[in-house]
């Protein structure tokens, strides 16, 4: 094969290359685009999740749960695919092995970072790839903090006596965030009263504030898992992009090593035309 068809047959692969990263880039971007949606959503949602704990802690300081606790769980939310630099090897890079003592991982591919870290590894869950699977990876997570009694007395959830800290990238403040999940509503409870009645309640204040701490944790995951997977994406987003730039300086390379190859080519064939041509 000539150094011509060689190159003709490079710059084919690096064209159908380019269409499969194009395409994944694409996607990426619809997803930030419906990410952005439900996240605002889910964040109002948890607002006013906090607000009502405000309030109901206002009124009834006795119920807030202390900082007393003998684990202190993380939970790293990574990803289940590629194409997105260093944003599972960053995760695992903020984890504090001096703090935490165990660790619930979110996401294949971070999983694989995790091997060698020295902090026992709870769960290993599959992480989502779009919006769309984020509900099912929370009730599996969910499963996982309260499965068995055998898991419940291995993370001290029969006793409440843990700390729960989720750890995640979140694309708005630009870097990792680590936000404490349970014991619930930490800053809420340290707010001044700034209501002047109690709140009008069908339940008993302990059963409202159980209930309240459920709904509270699954909108707040739906949220934390919203932000990584829209800060995932984006990484994924100028990974593909500065791909598909290296892609197309490569290609522009490559034509023209193919049209100077082509003139030797076809000069060498004029000469051997002239060389061949009975003389006159």
């Amino acid at each position: 094969m000539s150094q011509s068809h060689e190159l003709r047959f490079h710059i084919t692969q690096l064209e159908e290359i380019r269409s499969i990263l194009n395409a994944m880039k694409n996607l990426a971007f619809m997803e930030i685009h419906k990410l952005s949606r439900f996240q605002t959503m889910q964040g109002k949602a948890v607002a006013n999740i906090e607000n009502a704990a405000l309030d109901f802690l206002s009124f009834n300081p006795e119920l807030a749960i202390e900082e007393d606790y003998h684990k202190h769980i993380a939970i790293l939310v990574g990803t289940e695919r590629g194409f997105c630099g260093d944003f599972n090897k960053s995760l695992v890079e903020a984890l504090n092995k001096d703090k935490y003592s165990g660790v619930i991982a979110v996401g294949s591919r971070l999983a694989n970072k995790l091997s060698e870290n020295p902090l026992p590894i709870i769960s290993e869950i599959a992480g989502a790839n779009v919006a769309e699977e984020v509900p099912s990876i929370i009730n599996q997570l969910i499963n996982t903090l309260s499965a068995s009694e055998e898991t419940g007395k291995l993370l001290g959830l029969s006793q409440l006596a843990i700390r729960l800290t989720v750890i995640y990238h979140d694309y708005a403040v630009g870097f990792i965030t680590q936000r404490q999940l349970f014991p619930p509503f930490p800053t809420q409870q340290k707010k001044a009263v700034q209501f002047a009645y109690p709140p009008i309640l069908n339940l008993e204040a302990a059963e409202f504030y159980t209930d309240l701490i459920s709904y509270y944790l699954f909108a707040a995951l739906h949220e934390v898992f919203y932000i990584s997977l829209m800060a995932e994406n984006n990484n994924r987003l100028r990974h593909l992009e500065g791909a598909i730039m290296h892609l197309d300086d490569e290609t522009v390379n490559l034509h023209r090593k193919l049209q100077i190859y082509r003139q030797e080519e076809i000069t060498e064939e004029i000469e051997v035309i002239l060389l061949n041509s009975p003389s006159t």
